[in-house]
Order: structure tokens, then C-alpha cells, then sequence
């Protein structure tokens, strides 16, 4: 029997599996690309880690920053430390803890408000302060928020098409506010790169009373700008001469929120050292040292002494 002619190979055969893996590579790349350019690559390098209920969770120095605000939000309004752990779990659940200007529909930021929903303007809802102001509004209508499960809390609240997700992140949530609100003391630590920012000491004390209006104007949260060297137990290289001292008197937790919160934010702030109550957090720490809190003698318990860059 006569061999029959093998098929004819098309000259394009051997060069599709190529084709498609650069098409896909290529594409990933551009997206990548694309991301970058509409969101921003991180502006500091950096994380951050705060521990408890047996785990531990690390956020990025942007997340961070959103999740001291939240938190500093609820202890300006007088609301327990729940309030800022439901806050934190829906934030992350809705927007990774990013003031993002996009989502379904016509969500918006830390919370993915919607102004049809009465949420507020785009514009406010893109203000991290209005929104979680907004936020905490709702939160204190759910009658059982103190006690009732954070899940189903924060559904209550937000309405979402996803009603159980938010346990995902119940555990982070809590974590972060326990040390955000000041509850477990010198509990969030930073590794960081050095600071390059130009952030005064002044610009630092102005972020504060924006983020705690209630507790400035009332006086619980009193600055004062005074010589480094008079008001820190040892300054680091790369202090300016001026610390922010804020003078929390003997509201511990108090003490330790606005301690916890200068960290929080000290990628962005160009904060170098914070002491309180015995404690300081250096951010030139490297290893074991950057792991935690260390001791600073002279800490006063009642203020918290912010050292900032060249201020």
C-alpha cells in the first residue's frame, strides 16, 4: 500500500505558542504599566506591622496612614474602640484602605460611598475626613454596633451585594484599632527608609488638629514646638532642632493613640523618633532593634514628644 503524503506544516505553526506568550507577558506588562501611571507607585517605601490575638498583620505606609485616621476619628468622637475595628475591617473590605476614585457604580474612597446614596458629593466623599465622619454617622444608628458582630455591623451600614465579607478582615481590623485608639500601648512599629521629606514640625501639629478637631479645640490635646535637645531623651541623626510635643495629661490611651498615630503617619510626615511614656520608637532601627518599641528613660507619660526631619 502506498504511503500517503504527510499534511503540509504551516509556516506560522511553530510561531503561535511564542506569539501568545508575548502577547500575554506583553500585556500583563502594560497593564502593569497602566496601573502605575493612573494609580502612582507607592510614595514611600516602607511597612508597617501592629500584633495581637495571636497573629500579627503588616500594611503598607499608605494603608497605614488611612487606618490611623480612621482610628484617630473615633477617639476624637468619643467612640469606643469597636467603632474604629468596624471601621477599619469595612475600609479594607471596600477599598484596601485607599482613597480610591473609582469603583461599582458610582462608589468613591475609603469606603466606596455612593452619591446617589446620599453619601455626600464626589468631593466629600473623596475627603477622607468627611467620609469617615459619614461613616461613624451611620454607625452610631445600629442600636447593637458596641456588641453586635462586626460583620454584620458593617453590613448594616454599607448594604453591600457581598453581606459576609467583611469577617475577611474582623481579626486585622480589630488589631490595628487596639493600637490605633491607644488600647494595647506601644504596639504598631514602622520600618522605613530614611527621611527625605520637608514636612515641618508646624505642618505635623496641623494634620493632628485636623484629624482630632473635638479634642484640640477642647483642650485634651495640647502642642507646643520646643528645642529637641530640652524635650527628647536622645536625639537621632537627621532631627531638626524643633520637636512637636503634645501634652495628653493622664489619659493613657489617649497618650498612646496620638504616640501610635505619628508613627502611623511618619512616612508621610517625615517623622524620625517617637518617645512616650518610657518608650520610643527610632526610625533608623534596623533588625531586632525595628521589631519594636525601645526604652527612652526620660519619656514623659503624659506628652508625646515628635522629633521630624530637619524641622
Amino acid at each position: 500500500m502506498a504511503r500517503g503524503r504527510s499534511p503540509r506544516r504551516s509556516p506560522w505553526r511553530g510561531l503561535v505558542v511564542p506569539l501568545v506568550m508575548l502577547l500575554l507577558f506583553g500585556g500583563i506588562a502594560g497593564g502593569s504599566y497602566v496601573a502605575l501611571q493612573r494609580y502612582g507607585s507607592p510614595a514611600h517605601a516602607g511597612t508597617c506591622v501592629a500584633s495581637g490575638l495571636g497573629t500579627s498583620h503588616r500594611y503598607s505606609t499608605e494603608r497605614v496612614a488611612n487606618a490611623a485616621l480612621i482610628s484617630a476619628i473615633a477617639v476624637d468622637r468619643g467612640m469606643p474602640p469597636r467603632a474604629a475595628s468596624i471601621a477599619l475591617a469595612t475600609a479594607y473590605q471596600e477599598s484596601q484602605l485607599r482613597n480610591i476614585e473609582h469603583g461599582d457604580r458610582d462608589s468613591l474612597g475609603l469606603f466606596q460611598q455612593r452619591p446617589s446614596q446620599g453619601w455626600g458629593t464626589e468631593a466629600e466623599i473623596l475627603d477622607p475626613i468627611h467620609s469617615t465622619n459619614a461613616f461613624y454617622d451611620a454607625l452610631e444608628k445600629v442600636t447593637d454596633y458596641e456588641s453586635g458582630d462586626i460583620n454584620d455591623v458593617a453590613q448594616k451600614v454599607q448594604r453591600s451585594g457581598h453581606p459576609e465579607a467583611y469577617r475577611d478582615h474582623e481579626t486585622e481590623g480589630r488589631i490595628y484599632a487596639s493600637a490605633l485608639t491607644g488600647r494595647s500601648q506601644a504596639n504598631l512599629v514602622c520600618t522605613l527608609d530614611a527621611a527625605t521629606g520637608t514636612v515641618s514640625p508646624d505642618g505635623v501639629r496641623s494634620e493632628l488638629a485636623r484629624q482630632f478637631p473635638r479634642l484640640t479645640e477642647a483642650g485634651s490635646l495640647r502642642t507646643t514646638l520646643e528645642s529637641a535637645s530640652s524635650v527628647s531623651a536622645g536625639t537621632p541623626d537627621g532631627a531638626g532642632a524643633t520637636a512637636l510635643v503634645v501634652d495628653t495629661g493622664d489619659d493613657e490611651a489617649l497618650g498612646w493613640a496620638v504616640a501610635n498615630w505619628a508613627v502611623a503617619r511618619a512616612a508621610e510626615d517625615s517623622v524620625v523618633q517617637v518617645e512616650h511614656a518610657g518608650r520610643v520608637w527610632d526610625r533608623s532601627a534596623r533588625g531586632e532593634d525595628a521589631s519594636t518599641w525601645g526604652t527612652a528613660e526620660d519619656a514623659a507619660d503624659g506628652r508625646v514628644v515628635i522629633l521630624v526631619s530637619g524641622g
